[in-house]
């Protein structure tokens, strides 16, 4: 991949979007609705297993009861069965699955959480978390709600830390990555679920967020590789092996929403997209439109590299199986 010195000082001044390798990240999932969630998780942990991420915890912004099981079985498969795994403490969405996949997966791999209800509170979680970790070094990759960053925010000082919520992320985190919002306008799943914690993340956030919008993932098409594959034993085939072939729209493969999140996160935007500066705003009915702003501190991405070959680059992350 080549690039020109002039590329080099555009991305690096005012509206840059570029992260550092090697990078914390607490990822927050609705798994179970859409399945690229599952390849989301199987990509991050790939970059675990290479040495350029870390994974700090996984939380829920489903409260559906399979989906903590279906992260623990994720998590246990990669190697990693004690990292947290927490839920929405109070109301929360609650959306299963209708190709019946985390079914297949909690009948047929280890894990030790039984129901969703078990998780830890995901708001305690990321005060932990983040009270432990170093200032500006945690990138945040949410890919679904914005239920738990919103109930983030709003907490107050407490045993775990001192500082109010907007004030330990304003301290602790680097980089906010959302799979959220359709741009310049439109209205998103990931948004409209609850919008009304979108509305206060967006507005209230104290640092840096970077969008992949639904436009991006639809045209990325991953899985019929990673489907295919002579693999044994995987939950990350299983789920795609089960799910492609029930939609007529996935014949192609499924739309990479979640998995471009988990990218921008570990190796940023230099080469994989543009972006462009400004501040969304969340309309009354959960659409979105976009202001630009040369001063915002909001990014949406535009594709840049051609999408077979971020499709690839992609899913060959995707197919990455454990470490023995």
């Amino acid at each position: 991949m080549k690039y020109t010195i002039l590329m080099a000082l555009l991305l690096f001044a005012g509206c840059s979007s570029h992260t550092d390798i090697n990078t914390s990240i607490i990822f927050d999932t609705d798994l179970g609705p859409d399945y690229d969630d599952v390849g989301a998780l199987a990509f991050l942990h790939a970059m675990a297993d290479s040495g350029k991420a870390v994974i700090l915890a996984t939380v829920s912004s489903n409260k559906n009861v399979l989906v903590a099981p279906s992260i623990d079985v994720l998590n246990t498969y990669f190697g990693r069965p004690d990292l947290p795994i927490g839920a929405p403490e109070g109301e929360g969405a609650d959306l299963g699955a209708w190709q019946k996949w985390p079914d297949t997966l909690v009948a047929n791999y280890p894990h030790s959480m039984k129901s969703t209800s078990e998780a830890g509170s995901a708001t305690e979680i990321y005060r932990e978390i983040l009270s432990r970790q170093p200032d500006k070094s945690v990138t945040i990759v949410t890919v679904g709600f914005l239920t738990n960053l919103a109930e983030l925010l709003r907490s107050v000082p407490d045993d775990i830390s001192p500082l109010s919520g907007r004030d330990l992320v304003s301290e602790k985190v680097k980089l906010l990555v959302s799979m959220a919002g359709k741009f310049p306008e439109g209205k998103e799943f990931n948004i409209f679920i609850d919008s009304l914690s979108s509305k206060f993340v967006f507005e209230n956030w104290p640092g840096k967020i970077i969008f992949t919008g639904f436009e991006i993932g639809w045209e990325i098409r991953t899985g019929l590789r990673l489907a295919a594959s002579e693999v044994k034993k995987s939950p990350v085939r299983d789920v795609f092996r089960i799910s492609i072939p029930m939609s007529k729209e996935d014949s192609l493969g499924r739309m990479s929403w979640d998995e471009t999140a988990v990218l921008i996160g570990v190796y940023g935007t230099d080469g994989f997209f543009d972006t462009r500066c400004g501040r969304i705003i969340i309309n009354n009915d959960g659409s979105n439109k976009w202001i630009d702003d040369p001063q915002g501190n909001h990014y949406y991405v535009v594709q840049k590299m051609p999408v077979p070959e971020m499709a690839k680059f992609i899913e060959d992350r995707m197919m990455h199986t454990p470490i023995k």
